[in-house]
């Protein structure tokens, strides 16, 4: 994953909750509620920006199980993770984007 891709996520997360808060600042509802709608917005954005990851994750995992269910032979283990390896985004250099 590129540091663009990452800035751009950050990105979309923060004016989730800037929306989020803009708009409970005008309703009449308890503080408690209020919080709770900013705190849904950030937990809906986070979800909607990171599935990706969540796929990615699963596939990585099925082939890790198929891996060490030893039914292979080395080499289509090493073919079938070398697959998966080259269809994952990049992680890039794993700075922290803010």
């Amino acid at each position: 994953m590129t540091d663009q891709a990452n800035t751009e996520r950050y990105i979309t997360i923060a004016r989730a909750c800037l929306k989020a808060i803009n708009d409970t600042a005008t309703d009449n509802g308890s503080r408690e509620e209020k919080i709770q709608a900013v705190y849904q917005a950030i937990d809906s954005a986070f979800q909607a920006e990171f599935s990706e990851y969540q796929q990615n994750i699963a596939i990585m995992a099925t082939v890790l199980e198929r891996i060490a269910a030893g039914d292979l032979s080395s080499e289509k283990a090493a073919d079938l993770a070398r697959q998966t390896l080259e269809q994952q985004p990049s992680t890039g250099n794993n700075t922290r984007v803010h």
